[in-house]
């Protein structure tokens, strides 16, 4: 058997051209027809395409897919495939019933001739597996990279191709294989996608939470992010020019300490100058580091942590990006200038300040804090029970190096950071990783330490090994 993942486009395409029951449609906005024209080129096209076609004027877009604020963004990828498709359905599917229909999409913002933008676009299908059967569709969202309008042209053709022959004959293979597919011979510093979702009757088995945490682990993208019903975001789209406030955890699971962190920032957060509470996004940040045990990633403890954060109402960003400063420099490209706030423990800010840090960089620490911290953010410290003295430990007494303290005082003087003082005591004792241990000896105590709802969820969905009293003296009885 071929290995599929090793044939070239052209190859890829042929393949597609001589299925005889795939057929349907490509129409292309924005960076050519370099996906039509790779099926064309491979020779028997006219067994797949019906029609090609790119309403690149506006006023034509807006007759054949309705009027748009915006002509690069999923709403109007989603507009065309539902229209494209139809269109080659209701033609057809009299003449064709025994044909697997598709439409191909893609509306995108190539590079332009100064080289002033980022390209950039939404890429789709939608198609059916079987003849007669209800469509699937497959969206995602890309960053293309390379520095020259013809070379993000043939990426962006590759992955078109890649996509096509993906959804007919990779969807049904395990998962890595076809994301191993959908990106073939489009390295990451060509063309970066940041968001997937596939949807349909062949994919209610598909959790897009674990296609987006594979697009972060398999490092095809930094970072991506879902709400709380699981549907996943691209992260441009859902926080542009938006007020973030970033809490960073594993959250593993949810405690009450955690809701005080974001409750105790919220308020003074949204008494910041130039915060509109209507305008205020809230992400919990889980890092591909806070997701490793033993070394690896399971995908069940993440959906675990996510289905908690869900029942909370919480968006869930899943991030590679270890060091604080590298996200607010990556969040800062959407919030426009916007104030960010980011929550974090004490203990974690010893870790800011630790100039072992940045080794990597060649300003160090500077140049972390001026990249990172030079935007329009602010760092919001939550206390802690001190584990040498027992004391509390708050902002006030942070220990760090004399020669920092200079640093510590501007951050505070030119409101950079700040102290959060409105907060329970009694809480500070829970630790997650005890809340852990107690629910894995079915210790009834933990219930005390996480929020209502996320206790119900626990026992619910049988979360984190939890084993109900019931279940518990059965299996002694056996």
């Amino acid at each position: 058997m071929v290995d599929q993942r090793r044939l070239t486009t052209e190859e890829k395409a042929l393949n597609v051209n001589l299925t005889s029951d795939i057929y349907g449609s490509f129409s292309e906005i924005g960076a050519g027809q370099e996906v039509a024209a790779n099926f064309f080129k491979a020779g028997g096209s006219s067994g797949t395409i019906a029609f090609t076609h790119s309403a690149y004027d506006m006023k034509v877009s807006d007759t054949i897919y309705g009027k748009a604020k915006r002509y690069v963004c999923e709403e109007r990828l989603i507009t065309m495939l539902k229209i494209e498709y139809d269109s080659v359905l209701n033609s057809l599917k009299d003449r064709r019933d025994d044909t697997r229909f598709f439409s191909f999409c893609n509306t995108v913002e190539s590079l332009n001739y100064h080289k002033t933008n980022q390209g950039q676009g939404w890429v789709g299908i939608r198609f059916q597996l079987k003849p007669n059967s209800k469509p699937n569709h497959i969206i995602l969202h890309v960053k293309m990279h390379d520095q020259s309008n013809k070379a993000q042209q043939e990426a962006l053709g590759i992955l078109g191709v890649n996509l096509v022959h993906a959804s007919y004959f990779h969807t049904e293979n395990e998962l890595d294989y076809f994301i191993n597919s959908l990106v073939h011979r489009l390295p990451r510093e060509r063309m970066e996608i940041d968001m997937l979702r596939v949807e349909g009757p062949d994919f209610e088995h598909i959790d897009n939470r674990i296609l987006a945490l594979n697009l972060v682990k398999r490092g095809i993208t930094e970072a991506t992010m879902f709400d709380q019903t699981g549907k996943v975001l691209q992260p441009a789209n859902a926080l542009y020019k938006k007020n973030i406030l970033l809490m960073r955890g594993r959250f593993r699971p949810v405690t009450k300490v955690h809701i005080d962190m974001v409750t105790s920032a919220r308020k003074k957060y949204l008494n910041e100058a130039g915060v509109d509470e209507k305008n205020v996004r809230e992400i919990f940040e889980l890092t591909l580091k806070d997701l490793t045990a033993d070394g690896k990633i399971s995908d069940k403890d993440f959906v675990d942590r996510a289905e908690l954060l869900g029942s909370l109402g919480h968006t869930v960003m899943i991030s590679n990006y270890l060091k604080y400063y590298k996200m607010v420099d990556y969040l800062s490209d959407f919030s426009r200038g916007k104030k960010m706030g980011v929550i974090l423990g004490i203990y974690n800010l010893h870790t800011v300040f630790d100039e072992k840090y940045y080794e990597n960089l060649k300003g160090g620490l500077l140049e972390a804090f001026g990249r990172g911290f030079g935007h329009n953010v602010k760092l919001y410290v939550y206390p802690a029970t001190d584990v040498e003295t027992g004391n509390l430990y708050q902002l006030e007494d942070i220990r760090i190096p004399d020669k920092l303290r200079g640093l510590l005082d501007y951050m505070m003087v030119n409101n950079k950071l700040e102290a959060l003082d409105d907060f329970d005591r009694k809480l500070l004792h829970i630790m997650s990783d005890d809340v852990l241990s107690k629910i894995n000896a079915n210790v009834t105590a933990w219930e005390d330490d996480v929020p209502e709802q996320v206790a119900k969820a626990i026992k619910f969905m049988r979360l984190f090994g939890y084993v109900s009293k019931e279940e518990l003296v059965a299996s002694k009885g056996k």
